[in-house]
C-alpha cells in the first residue's frame, strides 16, 4: 500500500473484512482518539460514543479507502472532530463543576488537590476558546500532531494553524495568568 502512511496496510487488510486488522488499528488509535474526544467534550461517555462512531465509519469506509487522498490518522481526527462538533452544537449547557466528595487523605493530597485544580482551570479555559483555535490546541498539543497534521485535519493552511494556535496561546496565557492586583494583594 502507500509508504508513508503506516495505517494503509491496515485499512487495505479491514477492507477484506479482516477482524485482526480491525483489532490491531482500534487498539492502537483508540486511547488517542478517546483523549481528544473526552478533552473536546468533556464528558467520557459521550466521548466514548463518539470513539465507537469514528471507528464504525473507518469499517465502512475502508473497503473504498483511497490512501493517496489522506493519512488514516489524519482522517479519524478529523471524523472525531466533526463528531464532536456535531455534539456541542446540540448541547445547550455544559456543567463540569462537580466538586469530590471528600478530600483525599493522603499526606499529598493538598498538592494533588492543587494539581488537580490546575488542570480544571486549563480544560475550563481552552474549552472556553473559539472552536477552530480549540481544536488547533487539542490538535497539536494533547494529540502530538504535526503541524502539517492538524492542518490538514482542520481544512486549513499551516499558516492558518499557525495564527490558530498564536490567538489560542495567547488567550489562555492572558486566562491563566494571575492579574497583577491578586499578586499584589499577597
Amino acid at each position: 500500500m502507500s509508504g508513508s502512511d503506516p495505517d494503509a496496510d491496515l485499512i487495505a487488510r479491514i477492507g477484506r473484512g479482516d477482524a485482526a486488522a480491525t483489532r490491531l488499528l482500534v487498539s492502537a488509535k483508540l486511547p488517542r482518539i478517546l483523549a481528544l474526544a473526552t478533552r473536546m467534550l468533556r464528558d467520557r461517555a459521550a466521548a466514548e460514543d463518539v470513539a465507537q462512531e469514528a471507528f464504525a465509519r473507518v469499517w465502512r469506509v475502508a473497503g473504498t479507502w483511497q490512501p493517496d487522498r489522506a493519512r488514516v490518522d489524519t482522517w479519524l481526527h478529523t471524523v472525531v472532530l466533526n463528531l464532536c462538533r456535531d455534539r456541542l452544537r446540540r448541547r445547550r449547557e455544559v456543567t463540569s463543576d462537580a466538586v469530590p466528595d471528600l478530600a483525599d487523605p493522603a499526606p499529598d493530597a493538598e498538592a494533588a488537590l492543587l494539581v488537580a485544580e490546575r488542570g480544571a482551570q486549563v480544560a475550563t479555559a481552552i474549552a472556553q476558546l473559539p472552536e477552530r483555535q480549540r481544536e488547533a490546541i487539542l490538535l497539536v498539543h494533547y494529540q502530538d500532531l504535526s503541524g502539517a497534521e492538524a492542518a490538514e485535519a482542520l481544512g486549513v493552511s499551516i499558516e492558518a494553524l499557525e495564527s490558530l494556535l498564536a490567538r489560542g496561546r495567547r488567550t489562555l496565557r492572558t486566562r491563566l495568568m494571575p492579574s497583577q492586583e491578586s499578586r499584589q494583594d499577597d
